[in-house]
């Protein structure tokens, strides 16, 4: 691997979500495509790019990513939740997004303590 932010657990946890996010998003209704779909992946992305992008830089701006970061998780969420409502995703894909998501939220909490 060619930079840090490649050796954090945290970070291989966003990329895993975000495969999982496209692999389920894959089945969703057409109409979808531009909704929900492209709402969630790009939420799903983004709390991989942020950690990316503030590893370069001081640790007050990466901070600020991470914070980001785990914004997206929170957006990734509601929209989990949305989706589930509109039977686009079952129970037990729901729980293992949420739970995936909890996880990445509470490191992205304890990444930011340890840069503050």
């Amino acid at each position: 691997m060619g930079f840090d932010f490649e050796e954090l657990e945290v970070y291989q946890k966003a990329l895993m979500f975000t495969d999982d996010v496209y692999r389920l998003t894959k089945s969703f209704p057409a109409e979808e495509r531009f909704g929900l779909v492209d709402q969630l992946r790009r939420a799903a992305i983004s709390i991989t790019l942020n950690i990316a992008e503030g590893s370069g830089r001081t640790k007050r701006d990466f901070y600020h990513f991470l914070r980001n970061s785990r914004a997206s998780c929170y957006e990734c969420a509601a929209v989990v939740h949305i989706a589930t409502r509109r039977t686009y995703l079952s129970s037990a894909e729901q729980e293992r997004c949420l739970a995936q998501l909890t996880s990445l939220s509470k490191m992205l909490s304890g990444l930011m303590r340890s840069v503050a």
